[in-house]
């Protein structure tokens, strides 16, 4: 039976496990410090190269890079692995006990999944074998889950369907978005990832095959996935905004130009016969009409080429009446 590691501790389950450690984004950043508070040493750090970014496109170092270097890990920047003499070499020479992988970003090649004895562990922010892909905590949040969490797991050749090590749940709150799970999770696989390496160390860890037909999807998100259907719930549209928060967010047209709802909430009103996306402003507030007779009502609001403002603003500045329409 999967054992449950909600009340991981790190000081449970101290050791001195040879590791390398494969991570990109600031959501691998409390593992790495995790595991090296726990005692268990981090011969390398792999990760992916500068990548130009904001208005500037300065050339950026990952988070996980820069906490790497401020701790005097050596780090490596490969472009390429499965064909990578040089960077294989460099692997084979630390001969590690386990390699981690969180978030990463990048598929790991077979050469590197026989590698080490306790095999390539991976931290994946679900209860798998729901949630299989890139946007895991996007798509819980998106899809009105009200409990998700973090797994190891043991990586194969597969999509996320490796043996499951150990699995922490963590309640969504109504109002959660994927921005405040995001480092929520990161801290309890933190801890989780700890656990698992001390469980395996002690042999006391019975992996755990994926049952497939509970299997569901995470696919990477895209612009297009936050054009609202307001024929959909006012409480599957918000789940949908809480779910793609910061990116692609929400968004409808109005008056022929993209409309961003920056933040947005299920409204009651009494019913009335309206069609899914009509506009009802009434009293400074401005009301959606959805599917199943359901409405929203537009908090604040972005149109195109302008900035971020509240609805009550927008309103005052533009010719916008009931019964125009969202689109």
């Amino acid at each position: 039976m999967l054992a449950d590691a909600c009340r991981a501790t790190i000081s449970s389950a101290e050791g001195d496990v040879k590791l390398v450690f494969c991570g990109t984004p600031q959501f691998a950043v409390p593992t790495l410090e995790a595991v090296l508070k726990a005692g268990h040493r981090v011969e390398l750090v792999v990760t992916q190269p500068d990548r130009p970014s904001g208005r500037g496109m300065q050339l950026t170092a990952p988070p996980l890079k820069q906490i790497s270097l401020a701790r005097g890990l050596p780090v490596v920047q490969p472009e390429k692995l499965k064909s990578n003499l040089e960077f294989r070499a460099q692997l084979e020479a630390i001969h590690p006990d386990a390699i981690l992988v969180v978030a990463y970003g990048r598929i790991v090649p077979r050469w590197m999944l026989d590698l080490p004895p306790h095999g390539n562990l991976n931290l994946h922010a679900s209860l798998l074998p729901k949630y299989r892909g890139a946007a895991p905590i996007q798509w819980a949040v998106a899809m009105g889950e009200t409990e998700t969490g973090a797994t190891t797991m043991r990586i194969d050749e597969g999509l996320d369907t490796g043996e499951m090590l150990l699995q922490a749940r963590l309640s969504i709150l109504p109002n959660q978005t994927s921005v405040d799970l995001f480092p929520l999770l990161a801290q309890r696989g933190a801890l989780l990832m700890v656990e698992t390496l001390a469980g395996l160390e002690a042999g006391t860890i019975a992996p755990t095959m994926q049952d497939e037909s509970l299997a569901t999807l995470a696919p990477i998100l895209k612009r297009e996935e936050g054009v609202i259907d307001f024929h959909r719930s006012a409480h599957e549209i918000f789940n949908r905004w809480r779910g793609f928060q910061p990116w692609p967010g929400v968004y409808t047209t109005l008056q022929g130009k993209k409309t961003v709802l920056s933040r947005i909430q299920v409204a009651e009103r009494p019913e009335r016969t309206t069609e899914p996306g009509e506009v009802v402003v009434e009293q400074g507030h401005w009301f959606a009409a959805c599917g199943e007779g359901t409405w929203l009502e537009v908090l604040e609001v972005q149109l195109e080429g302008k900035k971020r403002m509240l609805a009550a603003d927008f309103l005052r500045g533009h010719a916008l009446t009931s019964g125009e329409k969202l689109r």
